[in-house]
Formats: structure tokens, sequence, C-alpha cells
């Protein structure tokens, strides 16, 4: 849930930043989305020297949109507010706290990563040959070597059929946490599920990163951790892996980022990804990202590698993110194809449970504006509610702000929706449906009642950096206007 108006996050602009740093006498350098400074944190510490004010490696990365930063050398991060209390206390002479406990929950994920980690095995130590090569061509990976799997550390678990992704601290190379991926036959159709420890929402592995080398310059983001193992494979070049896909990137992974004066973006084969990729571009900074294009020349890495396509030859001819602001068409050419080969993707993520409102709408897409209007009573809420929930379990991040009803009873009428049953009858199935729930890329604004509209709006753009929200559902619209703006054009 997002801050409440009581105590909005408040929000910092890039120039305030750089005149404070400035005023505390703090050196730093800009990057492509974060300011680079040094640690306040590494002071003190027994196994590193304090580095001097002017060199020493700059650790500590503060996010030029947000003000929040993290220190990559001891893991302390906070908002904007953290860091100047900690700036503050330096001052008086107050050693830096040290990086607080995990809390209880991370703790036992933890725990729990490091069990199912101990009792999986790595894929080439299965019991013979046949066992190996049933579980790779299970998983679509024969052409992935032992020596890549080896490399990424990728180990599978006998009992859950799963491949498991380890999630290493980049600190001290302790297991924090890990994905599991596991096969689904859904006709002919197969479908991958992933689960992670901890829950996703604590979940930022950047699969792939105690590879990287600090001289590495050059980067391929992919959406998957089999497409990460098969761009290295094939290619050589630094590969890394979203926690979750083309849904979103946290901007907690922005400062690992910051090393690459190159980024080539190639998150998938549908429009989707594409269009995730544009989004995520602009978070990076344009001037350094390429993107590849989805087609059928160019499907997803594994499916590349399994096709016995050149990869290499794919990663050059990325398109570059920044465009002008005029373009000719023959720039826009491959695009305008792109949209005539995929026109039912065009149209829009479609809803699963209402196959006439396809008809109408087509589906959901980006930038477009749908009112729905009733009287009072007539179900608008209860169908919006269904309705932002289909798209939401395809993946579409949905942020709510209901000004009419509060948070808790929406929540209610959409955990129903989702379990398609009455739980209140059955409330030991409770916490299994909530889990599942809660894994849904869905978030609610705690506004109530009538509000300022610069505050919503503030709020809006917030959720859309921190969460790459696609789909905002507003109920109603004259809650959140008042009654007394009705002479004022609306």
């Amino acid at each position: 849930v997002l801050p409440s108006p009581e105590g909005p996050v408040p929000s910092v602009s890039i120039t305030e930043i750089r005149q404070y740093l400035r005023a505390q006498g703090i050196p730093f350098h800009d990057g492509y989305s974060c300011l680079h400074t040094p640690s306040l944190f590494t002071d003190g510490r027994e196994d590193q020297p304090p580095p001097p004010a002017a060199s020493g490696p700059y650790t500590l990365f503060i996010d030029k949109m947000t003000g929040s930063f993290l220190c990559t050398a001891t893991l302390a991060e906070g908002t904007w507010q953290d860091f100047q209390a900690n700036v503050e206390l330096r001052h008086r002479g107050v050693p830096p706290p040290s990086s607080e406990e995990p809390e209880e929950d991370t703790r036992r994920a933890r725990e729990d990563a490091c069990c199912i980690w101990d009792r999986a095995l790595p894929l080439w130590e299965l019991l013979d040959e046949d066992e190996t090569n049933k579980t790779k061509t299970m998983f679509g990976i024969s052409l992935v070597t032992d020596a890549t799997l080896k490399r990424f550390g990728v180990r599978y678990l006998r009992t859950a059929k799963s491949l498991v992704f380890p999630w290493f601290s980049p600190r001290d190379a302790t297991l924090k946490g890990l994905k599991l991926m596991r096969v689904e036959k859904k006709g002919d159709a197969i479908a991958y599920v992933e689960e992670t420890l901890p829950r996703f929402d604590s979940y930022r592995n950047l699969f792939g990163l105690p590879l990287i080398g600090r001289r590495d310059t050059e980067l391929v983001l992919t959406g998957w951790e089999l497409d990460a193992l098969a761009l290295h494979q094939a290619t050589g070049v630094a590969s890394l892996a979203l926690p979750r896909g083309a849904t979103c990137l946290p901007p907690a992974l922005l400062p690992y980022l910051e090393q690459f004066k190159r980024i080539t973006l190639w998150l998938g084969e549908d429009l989707r990804s594409w269009e995730a990729a544009k989004l995520f571009a602009r978070k990076l900074s344009l001037k350094r990202c390429s993107l590849v294009r989805p087609g059928d020349l160019q499907p997803r890495p594994l499916e590349a590698l399994n096709q016995g396509l050149n990869l290499t030859k794919i990663l050059r001819a990325a398109l570059p993110a920044s465009h002008k602001s005029i373009v000719s068409f023959r720039q826009l050419r491959e695009e305008v194809f792109g949209e005539l080969v995929n026109t039912e993707q065009v149209a829009g993520v479609k809803w699963a449970r209402f196959p006439e409102l396809n008809k109408l709408l087509k589906g959901h897409r980006r930038g477009e504006l749908t009112i729905f209007t009733g009287p009072t009573g007539s179900g608008k809420t209860t169908f919006i509610s269904e309705y932002a929930l289909d798209l939401c379990m395809q993946g579409v991040c949905t942020l709510w702000g209901s000004f009419e009803i509060n948070n808790v009873r929406l929540a209610k009428i959409m955990l129903t929706q989702f379990a398609a049953q009455r739980l209140e009858d059955q409330l030991e199935l409770y916490d299994e449906w909530a889990d599942r729930f809660e894994d849904l890329p869905l978030y609610f604004m705690t506004f109530h009642g009538q509000q300022n509209i610069k505050t919503v709006i503030d709020t809006m753009q917030h959720a859309v950096y921190m969460y790459d929200i696609t789909h905002v559902v507003v109920d109603n619209l004259q809650f959140m206007m008042g009654h007394e703006h009705l002479s004022v054009d609306r």
C-alpha cells in the first residue's frame, strides 16, 4: 500500500540533491540514473580503511528521481531523509549504524532457501545421463552446456521437478534467496511456473550479477534466467536476468547497472516485452540503451539458441532507444511492419473472463482512457475490480485509487473474485488464496474521500516510477474531485 496523504514521501528534485551534497562538501559525479558518492557507511569498519574524501571508490548511489540511496559495499539503503540524517550524525561524530538485522520473515525465507539449496543437485550430477537429458529437454535447455549451468550455479530440485536459480549477496556471496521454476503442461502448450524465496516484493535478484567483472562495460538485460544462460553461452557477453521479467524494473537495482556504458534490452518475444523495454530504457537513460525488436527472426535468446540463429548478429542489429524528436518513415518502417504482423498483440492484453468485452474494447492498451458510467449501486465497482483483476493476473501492473470504498473492502471483493468462491465459508483456505493474491502486481493508494488532485497525481507518478504501473483505476471521479470543483473546467 502506497504512503497515505498524512505522510506522503516528500519529493526531492535532483537540483536540491546536488545543492545539498555541495553544501556538505560531499564529492559526487553524475551517473546515468544515479549520482555516485563515497559511502558514509564504510568508515570505521575493520575490514576496510576509510576512503579519503576525494578519491576512494564511489560506492554510494543516489537515485536521481526519488533521492533513495544504496551503498553497494555495505548494502545500507534508505530514503533521501535517511541519507540526510546519516550526514548529520556523521558531523556530530556518531558512527554510522551498521546494516540492520533482516526482519523475521526475511530471515526465515533465507533459512528455507538454504535448506532447499542444500537439497538441490547440480544438473550434471543426477543419477544418470538419461535423467539429465530428460530434465534438460523438459525445460527446453538441451543445448545449454553443463559448463554454462555450472558457471551460473543452476541446480535441480528432484522432489519439486524444479530448476533452482540462486541469489547471492553482491557483498559477501552468501545465499540471500532463490527462484524455483517448474514446467506445467496445459494441453499442447507448456507454461513455466515460478516461485521465489523471499516473496517477490523483497526478491531483488539480478541473476548473474556475481559473474560481472568490474571492467565490464557492455551488458545485455534479459527477462528470464534461461535467456541469460543462452545469451552468455552463445555470445560470451555479460548478461543478467531481471527478477520479474518484463513486469518491472525496481529502482533499487539501478545502482548495480551504473557501471555499463551500453545496455541492450532483449526481454522477450512479444509486443508487451517491447513496450516494457522502451519503459525501462527511460529509467536506465536512453543514451546508453539499445533494444532488440521482437519478431520471427528475433525470438527470445533461448529460442534463438535452440533454432540455431546467430545471437551476436541479432545483438548487433539492436535499435538505439533514443530517437530524435523528428523521425523519417525509414526509422519507423520496422515498427509499422511489427504492428501489421502482430495485430492481435497490438490490440492489447485480452480479458480472459470477458470475451464480449474483447469485441468492444479489443484489449487493454497503454495510454488510453476508458470511462464506465452508471447509477449508484449498478455494480460499477464490482465489475471494474474484476475487470482490473483479470488483467493483473496476466501481469499488468495495476494501481487502484478507491476514493469511495476503503481498501480492506475492495481487497476482500477482489480476493473473492480471484478465488471464485466464498471464503467466509471456508476460512481454512484463506491463507493459501491470500498468498497467491499477494503475488499479483497490484497496489492500492490510501486516499479516501475528497482529495487534492496534485497530491493524487504525484502519488501516481511515484508509483509508475517505482513499480512500473501500466494500468491505473480511479473509482470514482466525483469523489476525487469533490463537489465544489464543478464550476471549474473539469
